[in-house]
């Protein structure tokens, strides 16, 4: 069933505003979504923060369930959280590391995440093995196999980086992972929403995502995947009173489930959006939508190639809707100013995001325009004609 775009773009009040091309920074708000989170805050003015929890105390349940069936998890596999870092952190800074022992990363490795894994490095002398790419681009799964020793303790994969069109081989990974009994953990921030993602199939054992991105829901919120049969490798960096229960004077007892990874106060008029935002995909289809995203990147992708001076950097086997690309004489951010000044949005792709990527190809400051399902073809001629007007004249 193809999507109907017509009232995809109907129902997203800023589609007709401006031309977004920044849906990897953040997608616009579909208006179920908007009058999900606006409804809820109304709510809490009217008759209090947690009253008005209890009683839309169902919708926010179904967040979880919502999630839960986009994913393919289980319930009790689920925590809510303000955003993908965060969710990220838990797993990262829960696991147990003596100095010598060995984490895999991947060269896509965001900053936030190998920041953490430096820290770790100078903290607690853990060591990281860095998996170059193969000729496509993607992680060579076959050289990270031969990398694991009885020193390695967790395996770091990011699905689909901040830049690049890259969508890595997340399945190919777990099955290393699940032959060789090192957990793995799963950078999905841009992922969920844009790539069909089952966590039965790609055998992660954590998973973390942003609600901002590609779900298109709001700002603060995202989630963490656990798997319940690895829920031991990991102990949360934090307890609170939600995350755990003080049994006596002297102990505690975490939750048994995901919910040990939360905290108490949160973003609950955002959670509730967030699950709306996650029914809203369901509702139209995640196979579709990504065909949908992966054949207007193409065009994008082909459409940019064709203007004098542009090259565009995207690498991997399968990509995405991510699509970046540089000038031979027009600095990017000058680019993009021009753009805004059109009321196009894109984003600036800087080498430390990415460090290992970036220094291993070379990279230059880039533009990064990222398209999702409800951008239309009309857009790509436009935004192309604007690049080589800026570009070219």
């Amino acid at each position: 069933m193809s999507l109907d775009i017509l009232a995809i773009r109907k129902d997203t009040p800023g589609a007709e505003s401006v031309l977004h091309f920044n849906n990897a920074g953040t997608g616009l708000t579909p208006g179920p979504v908007l009058s999900a989170v606006t409804d809820h805050l109304r709510l809490e003015a009217m008759i209090g923060g947690y009253e008005a929890h209890h009683k839309a105390d169902l919708l926010y349940q179904d967040t979880y369930s919502a999630i839960e069936e986009l994913i393919g998890a289980k319930p009790g596999e689920i925590a809510l959280a303000e955003n993908a870092t965060r969710a990220w952190d838990q797993v990262f800074y829960g696991m147990k590391f003596s100095p010598g022992d060995r984490v895999i990363a991947d060269q896509a490795s965001y900053a936030s995440s190998y920041i953490a894994m430096l820290q770790r490095v100078k903290n607690d002398g853990i060591v990281i093995d860095a998996i170059p790419n193969d000729e496509f681009g993607q992680v060579d799964v076959a050289l990270l196999e031969k990398s694991i020793t009885g020193k390695t303790r967790l395996i770091c994969a990011t699905h689909v980086p901040t830049n690049s069109g890259l969508v890595n081989p997340a399945r190919e990974i777990g099955i290393v992972a699940q032959k060789q009994g090192v957990p793995y953990l799963l950078d999905a921030c841009q992922s969920v929403g844009q790539v069909p993602v089952n966590v039965n199939d790609i055998g992660c054992d954590f998973l973390s995502a942003t609600g901002r991105k590609y779900l298109r829901g709001p700002r603060g919120t995202g989630f963490l995947y656990v798997r319940t049969s690895s829920i031991d490798w990991v102990e949360p960096p934090f307890l609170d009173l939600h995350a755990a229960v003080w049994t006596k004077m002297n102990e505690y007892e975490m939750r048994p489930d995901a919910s040990r990874f939360e905290n108490w106060e949160g973003y609950v008029a955002g959670k509730i959006g967030l699950g709306r935002a996650v029914r809203y995909l369901l509702d139209l289809g995640p196979e579709q939508a990504f065909a949908r995203i992966a054949t207007l990147a193409n065009a994008l992708r082909s459409a940019l190639r064709a203007i004098p001076g542009i090259d565009v950097h995207d690498i991997g086997r399968v990509k995405g809707g991510i699509v970046t690309f540089s000038h031979h004489k027009k600095q990017a951010q000058d680019i993009k100013i021009e753009l805004d000044a059109q009321r196009i949005n894109v984003q600036l792709s800087f080498p430390e995001w990415s460090r290992l990527d970036a220094e291993t190809r070379g990279l230059p400051v880039m533009i990064r325009a990222s398209v999702h399902y409800y951008n239309t073809e009309q857009e790509i001629d436009r935004f192309c004609h604007c690049i080589d007007q800026i570009c070219n004249s």
